[in-house]
């Protein structure tokens, strides 16, 4: 006797469900998620990738995938997740990748990021439930509603001459070039069944045996958006849908697509963005210690030299051959605006380039300094401009350096260097590399030649006032 059992890539008990019962699902009856989640679950139980899958989900009803699926689970916005699971693939590429997607979010919202990651060939998987409507809120009209089809915002039906008609993703996928593999596939009659069960397996496999891009359309009732009863919406899915969107396979290359076609697309900086950022990377640099990771907010006015001071610091990382990231925020004046960038300089890979607990803050004006102060962690480095700034952080807290930068700056010969003196008073708080490297790096990157022996002044005013209280 067989005994068929639940697969594992299904959790047991949905614990991150809400609600009291935590052995069911949540879907309305007759959806079907729920046959498309069974499949799904199936393949990875097959091709024995539980362990190594990435589950990824926007906006609508497939979010809840994040309640079922025993694997790694990420949560896009609304339309991101193309982008998001082809920044996953190409830091991790021995994962496996899926992007699973509805109607409105996939065919509307991210209809960009859908194309463009087929268009590149991306080595992921992506599940594209079709139920022609907004599921989750409301049963309002999708890019994929059928014409004449009533919904909460077309009670008349989808009318061609005013809603245009409903796109058709498979047949505009399939005539991109780098895609691998398309087909189309119903949750209607037990025929339809099997057929979709194949094409999942064979999108997982794909990836698996790195052949690019399969993407897997599925037409799936919505009996509860409908405003129909289950078997109701299985027989329009059948007679209507499938009229619109026929089945099929619509691009097959996954043979001539040998094992390693994909390109394999590695972290790295070539020479041409060297050139960008200013980074010789011929030059002879031996390796440079770091003694602790370096978590940054750097923040004051619009044209006081933030962003670059956070750059110069990346830069600097860089060349050290230590992972970096930075990533700016500013309000929308151009000057005079606030703005503040996040830093990190890290022996690890980093996980997000958001810095929401700096060990090292610069505070260059008062705003930046009640705003972040409380943020900083206990025994970290902060840096203020005194001569602009007129409150000291809390001493007993924080490793507070109070120094006169935009003073310091203008007796160089410009309040504009003020920045580097930050940044060297910030190099000597934390001794995280030695003057002479930081030196040597900003005669590469600083672009104006006229100004490299100004920026080196201000570097070394700013290390020698904490060093030497001068």
């Amino acid at each position: 006797m067989k005994t068929t059992t639940k697969a594992t890539a299904f959790y047991n008990v949905f614990e991150r469900k809400g609600g009291p019962h935590k052995e069911t699902t949540h879907y309305c009856p007759g959806c079907g998620h729920g046959n498309v989640h069974k499949m799904i679950a199936e393949a990875m139980d097959d091709l024995g990738i539980n362990d190594k899958t990435v589950f990824v989900s926007p906006v609508g009803c497939s979010v809840f995938g994040y309640y079922y699926f025993d694997c790694g689970n990420f949560q896009a916005a609304h339309g991101r997740a193309p982008a998001v699971a082809t920044g996953i693939k190409r830091a991790n590429p021995d994962s496996v990748v899926i992007s699973y997607q509805g109607d409105g979010d996939l065919a509307a919202i991210g209809t960009a990021e859908t194309l463009h990651a087929a268009n590149r060939g991306e080595n992921i998987t992506v599940f594209f439930v079709n139920n022609a409507i907004y599921g989750m809120t409301g049963g309002q009209m999708a890019p994929t509603t059928l014409i004449e089809q009533k919904t909460a915002t077309t009670p008349r039906g989808r009318v061609e001459s005013e809603h245009g008609n409903p796109i058709k993703m498979a047949e505009i996928i399939s005539t991109l070039p780098a895609a691998t593999y398309v087909e189309r596939v119903a949750i209607g009659n037990s025929k339809h069944i099997m057929k979709a069960r194949k094409a999942i397996r064979k999108a997982l496999k794909n990836q698996v045996e790195n052949r690019g891009y399969s993407f897997v359309e599925i037409l799936s009732v919505c009996p509860t958006g409908w405003k129909m009863d289950s078997p109701d919406a299985r027989d329009w899915l059948t007679d209507q849908m499938i009229e619109a969107f026929p089945l099929g396979v619509y691009k097959d290359e996954s043979s001539e697509r040998e094992d390693g076609w994909y390109r394999d697309v590695k972290p790295f900086v070539p020479a041409e963005l060297n050139k960008y950022f200013g980074v010789n990377a011929e030059a002879d640099v031996a390796p440079v210690d770091l003694k602790k990771d370096l978590f940054c907010k750097f923040a004051g006015f619009g044209g006081q030299g933030i962003l670059t001071m956070g750059l110069f610091l990346a830069q600097i990382g860089m060349r050290a051959d230590h992972n970096v990231s930075w990533i700016p925020a500013y309000g929308p004046e151009m000057r005079g605006g606030t703005a503040n960038c996040s830093v990190n300089v890290s022996n690890k890979r980093i996980g997000t380039p958001l810095v929401e607990r700096p060990n090292v803050m610069v505070a260059m004006n008062l705003p930046s300094l009640e705003m972040f102060e409380k943020d900083v962690v206990d025994g970290g480095v902060i840096l203020v401009d005194s001569g602009i700034v007129d409150k000291t952080p809390d001493t007993d807290r924080l490793d507070v350096v109070m120094i006169p930068a935009t003073e310091i700056a203008d007796e160089v010969g410009t309040p504009k260097v003020a920045n580097v003196v930050m940044l060297g008073a910030m190099i000597a708080a934390t001794d995280a590399y030695s003057l002479d490297f930081v030196s040597e790096t900003l005669k590469v990157v600083v672009k104006k030649k006229n100004l490299i022996d100004m920026n080196l002044a201000a570097l070394q005013r700013g290390y020698d006032f904490v060093k030497n209280g001068s």
